[in-house]
């Protein structure tokens, strides 16, 4: 199943929500001389090299990594991928997952990979406890009546593996001013996005203007700060809508939104679905 699948063959109930498959070295040697063009996704995916190598062009730039590595690319995101085989080998697995599929966690998993799409880990026996982590979620998967639950607390294990691995390259640690007041910025939002505050308060707390913030988060994000805000508050929504019984006027004025009528316009224009919809999808596919 190559890695460059587009997203229309993503069909079955299941895998609206969650995708793993793992990526050969027959499929690298398939993919050799074809044609790949920049692209983006409607879902997270998460890449985890255990042999082989990857050719990424991501952020403007392009970079080779050499397995073990981590890959992260958001939704949305530009990017153009292309797997190889390094000494023969290429051994990847590849994870795809809707951003409700893990809201809670979603923009720590932002946070981290946002000034490093890549990040080679030491091989090591945490790194074997990934690959173990990614087979037991193959083999929820493959079952008759996958649990979506079991599947979720794998996916979380390995990523809580993930934040506690030290990048093996200290300069992949980047200290770039830009990318700290990012990472600043999204530990204030964290803090404050249920509140109806306006782009100048993190502005102020940053102690920088509206118009710089802004740049910064363009920079780094290709959003602007306010689509910055709407995502993270539209991403606690749909926790609400999923894991909660919460009506969607009082989810919208937990988020800020005074008005269901607003808030339902707000969701729709940024998922092309009502909140009601939204949870009535999510009802069918976790049930």
């Amino acid at each position: 199943m190559p890695i460059v699948q587009s997203q229309s063959d993503i069909r079955s109930p299941l895998e609206k929500l969650f995708k793993i498959f793992r990526f050969t070295e027959a499929d690298a040697k398939t993919l050799e001389g074809q044609s790949i063009e920049p692209h983006i996704h409607d879902f997270e995916e998460l890449i985890i090299g255990v042999e082989g190598k990857i050719s990424h062009f991501i952020d403007f730039d392009d970079e080779i990594v050499y397995a073990p590595f981590v890959s992260f690319v958001t939704q949305g995101k530009p990017h153009l991928l292309r797997p190889q085989l390094n000494e023969g080998k290429c051994d990847l697995w590849v994870i795809r997952f809707r951003s409700e599929f893990m809201s809670e966690t979603i923009f720590k998993l932002y946070g981290y990979f946002h000034n490093r799409a890549n990040i080679t880990l030491p091989t090591n026996r945490c790194f074997g406890r990934l690959t173990s982590l990614c087979e037991m979620m193959l083999d929820e998967v493959e079952r008759p009546h996958p649990n979506l639950s079991i599947i979720k607390q794998l996916l979380t294990s390995l990523l809580t593996m993930v934040y506690n691995e030290k990048p093996e390259n200290p300069d992949q640690d980047s200290t770039n001013a830009h990318s700290q007041t990012y990472a600043n910025f999204l530990r204030i939002l964290e803090e404050n996005f249920r509140r109806p505050v306006k782009i100048s308060f993190y502005a102020e707390k940053l102690f920088m203007s509206e118009r710089n913030l802004n740049l910064i988060c363009q920079e780094v994000m290709q959003q602007s700060v306010g689509e910055i805000i709407e995502t993270r508050k539209l991403t606690e929504a749909k926790n609400l809508l999923i894991n909660t019984n919460k009506t969607i006027a009082e989810i919208g004025f937990e988020l800020g939104y005074n008005e269901k009528a607003y808030f339902s316009k707000v969701f729709k224009r940024k998922t092309g679905q009502t909140p009601s919809a939204f949870k009535e999808e999510m009802k069918q596919l976790i049930s």
